[in-house]
């Protein structure tokens, strides 16, 4: 039975018993609290036994639980230790090639490549950046052996392995336009402008998805912006040319310097998440070294 565990479930499992509770052990593997509860169920049934006895204030280990925490801790170390020594026989050299959607290029990966490039100096480095939709296809095609996108659950061919959470939120200019300011409920959307991706975007089918779902907000229309760049929709933005929805990774600095303002609107939440996709048979050089590195250096929304 043992030897059927997954490593990624016993990591989690870890990782909630060190907290203590499952909020907690959620925002450190940065995942969403029902996936973290799916993968401990998962686990208590591969072992046949709970693992933890739920209160109000977190969890407590059972007299399993702290059996498998010291083997849970022992693999945790043992993989440490792996990455510690594949890294020091890494060449230096052998290139690095990745692909990502538009947003997590502009606000994810360089921070994640800022610290892995001080430590591996891999050479040459080559980021492919598009949409969505043109990501996945250099994906298939061999072009890059591994990509940052956005709000995908799943991509046929390919291998999705989440990693970060993200929020896409409506923004308009401080300084706004009339009808723009008075933007206080869905519903007001329908009666002014909104800005656009263009269609292949992750983004744009994630907020399109969302408000299909409320049946109150009407499709994109002739007469609104379409346009294929985040920086691009802030500059419209900030000018008064309709409402946006972008990233809160894409927004932090114009939000700090009084620029943007994010809207409150209370019926609409449109979560997604930032996820490696690869093709199948694995990676290898510095793009297994960068997987690596990537997972345990995630990046911190401020």
């Amino acid at each position: 039975m043992l030897s059927s565990l997954d490593p990624r479930k016993l990591e989690t499992f870890r990782v909630v018993a060190q907290a203590g509770q499952v909020s907690g052990a959620a925002r450190s593997l940065n995942l969403s609290q029902p996936a973290v509860t799916a993968q401990i169920r998962q686990l208590e049934a591969e072992v046949g036994r709970p693992l933890f006895t739920r209160h109000a204030s977190g969890v407590e280990l059972t007299g399993a639980g702290r059996l498998l925490l010291d083997y849970a801790r022992r693999v945790h170390r043992l993989l440490e230790e792996a990455e510690e020594q594949v890294r020091a026989e890494l060449p230096p050299g052998g290139g690095l090639r990745l692909g990502a959607s538009t947003t997590a290029a502009a606000y994810i990966l360089p921070l994640v490549l800022r610290s892995f490039l001080a430590a591996y100096q891999p050479s040459p480095l080559a980021l492919e950046v598009g949409n969505t939709d043109e990501v996945l296809t250099w994906l298939r095609e061999g072009r890059v052996p591994l990509a940052l996108v956005e709000g995908l659950t799943r991509a046929q061919g390919l291998s999705l392995q989440p990693y970060l959470r993200d929020e896409l939120v409506a923004v308009r200019a401080v300084r706004a336009p009339k009808p723009l300011a008075g933007v206080r409920t869905v519903a007001d959307l329908a009666a002014v402008p909104l800005i656009w991706r263009e269609p292949g975007s992750g983004t744009r089918v994630v907020v399109e998805r969302a408000l299909r779902k409320l049946r109150v907000v009407r499709a994109p229309r002739d007469s609104d912006l379409v346009v294929g760049d985040t920086e691009a929709i802030k500059s419209c933005v900030l000018l008064g040319l309709g409402i946006g929805f972008l990233s809160r990774w894409s927004i932090q600095r114009e939000v700090a310097r009084g620029g943007l303002a994010v809207i409150p609107l209370p019926d609409l939440s449109i979560l997604r998440t930032f996820s490696w996709a690869q093709a199948g048979g694995g990676l290898a050089g510095q793009a297994a070294a960068f997987m690596r590195w990537a997972r345990s250096n995630p990046p911190v929304l401020k």
